[in-house]
C-alpha cells in the first residue's frame, strides 16, 4: 500500500528532532569534557608552578645549607685558632704571675657565672691581701657560660688569669625534678680543676665560690665541705635558704694570726679523735621528749635520729637546716650534725645510729 505524502513528513520530521537531538547531547557532553579538560590543564598549570616553585625554595636550602657549612668551617678554624691563642695567652699569664724563684703555694680561683657586680666586689676583697703575696697565691677567675658583662669585667683586672668554660651539652639529670644548675656547676668545677691541677700542674687550689656543696658530684660522694662566705641572695638554689638560714651568719671580724697557730688538730686522725670524744662526752637524750629536754640542760646533749625522716623532724623543731644531700644531713660530719642553740656556749649534737663508730669511740 503506498503512503501518503503526510505520512513521509512525519517521519522525516521525526528523524530531524531525532537528529537534533542527538547533536545536542552530543555537543553538551564535549563541553562537559571540554570543561574537565580545561581544569584538568589548569590543575596541571598549578602543580606545575607549585613543583617549581618547591624546587626553586629546596635549592635556596640548599644553598643556604651550603653557606651555612661554610660558615660553618670558617668558625671551626677560627675557634681552633682562638684556642691555640688563648692555650698561649693563659700560659704567657701563667708565666708572668709566677716569680721563678719562688715556688707557688697555692692557686686561687675565683668560680664566676653571670653576675658581675659580686664577681668585682669578690675580687676586690680578695685583692687587699693578695696583691702582696701575688707569686705564691696566683689569682684566676674561672667564668662558666657567655656572660659578656662577667667576662669583661674579669678582663679589667689585668693581674689576674681569666678562664671561660663554655658547655653547651645538654644536662641529664640522675633524678627527675633536679635542679639541672648543680650539674652545670659541676662540670664547671671539674673542667676549672683539671686546668689548675693537671695543665697548670698546681699542687694545691684555693676556691672562692658561694656553694661549695654543689661540686660533690665530681669531686666525692658524701661532700661535708661547708660554706663559710655567702652575700648573695639569688644563686642557683634560687635563694631559696638565704634568709632563714645564711643571712644571719656573723663574719668573723677579729684578727687571727693563722700562721702562729697550731692546726695539726684538723687532720682527719687528730680531729676525728678529739671531735669523737666531744660528741661521746655529750649527755644523751632519748625518747619523743629529748627535744624538749635539751631546751633546759646547761652542757653539752647529744640526741640520735634514726633516719632522714626522724632527722628533719628533729631539726625541725630546733629551727635548723634539715635537707639531706647524698644520703646525709648537710654539714654532717660521720652523721654528726653541731650547732650551738639560742647563742649559748653549749652544743647539740644530732648524732646518726652509726656515727659513734665511724669517730672509733
Amino acid at each position: 500500500m503506498a503512503r501518503s505524502p503526510c505520512d513521509l513528513r512525519l517521519l522525516l520530521l521525526a528523524a530531524a528532532a531525532a537528529f537534533i537531538y542527538i547533536q545536542v547531547r552530543l555537543f553538551a557532553t564535549q563541553s562537559h569534557y571540554a570543561d574537565r579538560l580545561a581544569e584538568a590543564e589548569r590543575s596541571e598549570n598549578q602543580c606545575t608552578s607549585q613543583l617549581k616553585s618547591l624546587i626553586d625554595q629546596v635549592s635556596m636550602q640548599q644553598e643556604k645549607i651550603v653557606a651555612l657549612e661554610e660558615i660553618k668551617v670558617r668558625q671551626d678554624e677560627e675557634r681552633a685558632h682562638l684556642r691555640i691563642l688563648i692555650k698561649d695567652l693563659e700560659k704567657r699569664s701563667v708565666q708572668k704571675l709566677l716569680d721563678k724563684n719562688v715556688v707557688p703555694v697555692a692557686a686561687v680561683v675565683i668560680m664566676a657565672c653571670n653576675r658581675p657586680d659580686y664577681l668585682e666586689r669578690t675580687v676586690e676583697s680578695i685583692l687587699k691581701y693578695q696583691t702582696s703575696v701575688a707569686s705564691k697565691f696566683p689569682l684566676f677567675i674561672s667564668q662558666d657560660g657567655a656572660n659578656g658583662a662577667v667576662k669583661n669585667k674579669a678582663l679589667e683586672y689585668k693581674q689576674i688569669t681569666y678562664m671561660q668554660h663554655v658547655d653547651l651539652e645538654p644536662v641529664q639529670t640522675e633524678r627527675p625534678g633536679e635542679l639541672t644548675a648543680y650539674y652545670k656547676i659541676a662540670k664547671h668545677y671539674k673542667w676549672a680543676l683539671d686546668n689548675l691541677f693537671i695543665k697548670h700542674n698546681f699542687a694545691r687550689v684555693i676556691i672562692l665560690e658561694v656553694n661549695n656543696s654543689c661540686w660533690i658530684h665530681y669531686v666525692v660522694t658524701g661532700s661535708q665541705l661547708h660554706v663559710v662566705i655567702i652575700f648573695s641572695l639569688q644563686g642557683s638554689s634560687l635563694g631559696q635558704f638565704f634568709e632563714q638560714y645564711l643571712e644571719p651568719i656573723k663574719l668573723n671580724d677579729v684578727h687571727i694570726d693563722w700562721n702562729s697557730e697550731d692546726l695539726s688538730y684538723l687532720g682527719e686522725d687528730k680531729f676525728s679523735t678529739k671531735f669523737g670524744k666531744e660528741v661521746a662526752s655529750a649527755t644523751p637524750l632519748r625518747g619523743s621528749d629529748a627535744v624538749l629536754k635539751a631546751h633546759n640542760m646547761a652542757e653539752d646533749v647529744r640526741i640520735q635520729y634514726d633516719d632522714q625522716e626522724g632527722f628533719e623532724q628533729i631539726a625541725r623543731q630546733f629551727g635548723i637546716f634539715e635537707e639531706w644531700k647524698d644520703g646525709i644531713p648537710r654539714t654532717a660530719y660521720k652523721g654528726v650534725v653541731v650547732f650551738r642553740y639560742n647563742s649559748s656556749q653549749r652544743r647539740i649534737f644530732l648524732v646518726s645510729p652509726d656515727s659513734l663508730r665511724q669517730l672509733g669511740v
